[in-house]
């Protein structure tokens, strides 16, 4: 069954550090680009940052840069997103998805996982 699982959501206080991962089974990582988006409750699904399929420099959506690093590793068939500095405009679920080159087309991810769900409040 081809799946992506994230993990890895929390409550953080403010200032907080929190490590999302994402899983693939059934199909192989290293062949896609792969993101990581969040949505807040009444708002729309936006990116947060993209990491291509070799490595390649990385997206990060301009909130999220200096705190928030994208990483993957193809053997383990993982991505992670390492936030630090969390705020409260930072709670929302969050997802990863996959997509066949680099872009923040969100149409252009087909596979999805569930979400995980990250709040950062005091």
């Amino acid at each position: 069954q081809v799946r992506l699982v994230e993990s890895g959501g929390d409550w953080v206080q403010p200032g907080g550090s929190l490590t999302l991962s994402c899983t693939a089974s059934g199909f192989s990582l290293q062949y896609y680009a792969v993101g990581w988006f969040r949505q807040a409750p009444g708002k729309a699904r936006r990116e947060v940052a993209v990491i291509s399929d070799n490595y390649q420099a990385p997206y990060y959506e301009d909130s999220v840069k200096g705190r928030f690093t994208i990483s993957r590793d193809n053997a383990q068939n993982r991505v992670w997103l390492q936030m630090d500095n969390l705020q409260p405009e930072d709670t929302a679920i969050y997802y990863c998805a996959t997509a066949a080159r680099l872009t923040t087309y969100i149409p252009h991810f087909g596979q999805w996982g569930q979400g995980t769900q990250v709040t950062a409040s005091s």
